[in-house]
């Protein structure tokens, strides 16, 4: 018997604002008398001004907020999680429908709802995510996914300062989504393959449709969908059951060694991950780094890396360490490295995959670097002892900060 009395939750992410609009208005119509529908607007919130609307039957709301400081962090905290409890302790509102600005990404909005609390309880006590739905462009979404056009230059950042580029934020929606939401055709057959390629190897357990099959998608998310859960840096890289062979050109290359990178030529080696790739994700082991595991992630122009924390094989104590992770490095434990290793997910669209593993195997401590020892390799330079917030030209790397990857669990 279910005993969940939380309130569901429906999340709708893209980067096409009338599309975004289209399939929640479509959600709100199956129920307008009982599901609450609430946008935020961020055009202007650099500005330090935030639109919000909210629907729940016949009544509209439109309220201008003005915030101290011009962020969305701001608006998380001192709007949206308050107004979200509100609702969801309402007798009359059956489900809560939250249309996303297109520069925010599901992720960030889900670990606020599971990690932030209000009143000292987050607000996953009262509300629970039933989906994350995410539209795609065909005409566009690829173009998108795989450019280096910054979102400020497309008039879609959150502030000035933010660096994200489009490709980041499309390719993070889809990769969160339990269902995608299909807008517009593609201009040929190739393009429509090569979309529905990336697709299939970014949410492989996602069902697809239009906004009038909203009903169906959501009958489909399968029982091991995410709904909402962040991996964190040390979580999976794959979900699902990803096809692992070339369709369209479209390729997922798993990228596993033990031993660690040198950190100059891993260095002078990262424009492989960016050249011809959708998607790069994974765990990364530097050898003037010993006790640090780096995370890296790319997406389109874009590549970033940062802190994941220490390795198990540094720790003393792993009382805190989650039971997933716990047990995979049980299950992968080397005598003499521990859990260190290097484990990359990188989908590749125009990329030759085998000439991406030769790049990184090339960047690998040789024999004679291997035996030399860790106090050898604590003399070579290394351009990742600091991260980079204005990188190099010619990687386009950017640090990653503990949101943009889910806290370090």
């Amino acid at each position: 018997m279910d005993t969940d009395s939380r309130t569901p939750l429906i999340m709708v992410a893209g980067i096409d604002q009338q599309q975004v609009a289209d399939a929640s208005e479509a959600l709100w119509r199956q129920d307008p008398q009982g599901t609450a529908l609430v946008h935020h607007d961020l055009r202007a919130v650099a500005g330090g001004v935030v639109s919000r609307n909210t629907r729940h039957g016949s009544q509209s709301d439109a309220h201008v907020l003005e915030l101290a400081h011009g962020c969305v962090s701001c608006t998380l905290r001192e709007d949206m999680l308050p107004l979200l409890r509100r609702l969801a302790e309402r007798p009359d509102v059956r489900r809560v429908v939250v249309r996303l600005d297109i520069a925010l990404e599901p992720e960030t909005i889900c670990w606020a709802l599971r990690h932030v609390e209000l009143d000292g309880r987050p607000l996953v006590d009262d509300i629970d995510i039933e989906a994350v739905l995410t539209t795609v462009d065909q005409r566009t979404w690829l173009r998108d996914a795989t450019g280096d056009e910054e979102l400020v230059e497309r008039g879609m950042g959150g502030s000035a300062d933010d660096e994200r580029t489009v490709a980041q934020v499309a390719v993070g929606q889809v990769e969160f989504a339990d269902a995608i939401v299909l807008a517009g055709a593609a201009e040929d057959r190739w393009t429509r393959s090569r979309t529905e390629a990336v697709l299939a190897r970014l949410a492989p357990s996602a069902p697809w449709g239009t906004r009038d099959d909203i009903a169906r998608l959501l009958a489909e998310i399968p029982d091991y969908a995410r709904r909402g859960e962040v991996d964190g840096p040390h979580g999976r890289l794959l979900r699902g059951q990803p096809p692992l062979e070339t369709d369209a050109g479209v390729t997922t290359l798993l990228f596993e060694e033990r031993r660690p990178f040198h950190p100059q030529r891993l260095h002078e080696a990262i424009d492989v991950l960016l050249e011809g790739v959708v998607r790069t994700r994974g765990r990364i082991w530097v050898a003037t780094r010993p006790d640090d595991a780096l995370w890296i992630e790319s997406a389109g122009g874009g590549l970033g890396v940062g802190h994941a924390g220490p390795w198990l094989a540094a720790q003393g104590d792993w009382s805190g360490i989650a039971d997933e992770r716990r047990l995979r490095a049980a299950l992968n434990w080397d005598d003499h490295y521990g859990d260190r290793a290097q484990e990359l997910v990188v989908i590749a669209h125009e990329a030759d995959p085998s000439e991406i593993a030769q790049a990184l195997l090339r960047a690998l401590l040789t024999d004679d670097e291997l035996a030399a020892g860790r106090q050898s390799w604590a003399g070579y330079d290394d351009p990742f002892a600091e991260f980079h917030r204005d990188p190099c030209e010619s990687s386009g790397a950017r640090e990653l900060d503990e949101s943009e990857m889910g806290g370090n669990q």
